[in-house]
């Protein structure tokens, strides 16, 4: 029989390469709403997820969770999982998700129309959001509309973090958007950059 430790490092490969196995099909089945054939790294996925407020008792919004790396990252975190909000448009993704996490809120849906996908949550504020939707895959009236509709629905001065894998955030800075770059993260492939986008606090 296996040493405790050998079954539990096995146990990790295996999820790994079946998370990537799944993201990989989900790209296959939709590459512009996926972004990446690989999902986020560990280490990318905690940087994110440390942007929250554990004191503000406030849900968590989280768009475009795929295969769950980043859900992890935000219980790890220490959010209770009724106190998560995962808005995911595979039905594929959405499905694992509510295996994997039955007690987080997994709604499928589209982000870029909250106010409908969200449904009966729709006028609830969130502590901030987190999100890996692939936003350079989209139009720039789309970027906007999304991040300006997910500002709403956060206190002033609270961010919205976002990874891209372009040089440059997905949007700019406004009299109303500030745009701040929050890190450069080198262990992920590809590496990926995080910027956070809040209104300003005055």
């Amino acid at each position: 029989m296996a040493h405790p430790i050998i079954r539990k490092v096995a146990h990790s490969f295996e999820r790994r390469f079946d998370e990537e196995i799944r993201f990989f099909r989900g790209w296959l089945d939709s590459p512009k709403a996926v972004g990446s054939i690989i999902p986020t790294s560990d280490a990318t996925s905690a940087r994110m997820a440390s942007v929250i407020d554990l004191t503000s008792g406030l849900p968590v919004l989280e768009l475009g969770p795929g295969t769950g790396v980043i859900t992890r990252a935000i219980l790890r975190r220490g959010v209770r999982p009724e106190r998560l909000v995962s808005v995911e448009h595979s039905r594929q993704f959405a499905d694992a998700l509510r295996r994997a996490h039955p007690r987080v809120h997994v709604i499928e849906g589209d982000a870029f129309n909250l106010q409908a996908t969200l449904g009966e949550l729709a006028s609830a504020q969130f502590d901030c959001v987190i999100s890996g939707i692939p936003l350079l895959s989209f139009p720039m009236a789309m970027r906007e509309s999304l991040i300006e509709d997910a500002l709403d629905r956060i206190p002033r001065g609270r961010p919205m973090v976002q990874i891209t894998y372009g040089p440059r955030s997905p949007v700019r800075p406004t009299r109303t958007r500030r745009v701040k770059h929050f890190d450069f993260m080198l262990r992920n492939v590809p590496p990926a950059q995080l910027w956070l986008y809040s209104r300003p606090a005055y």
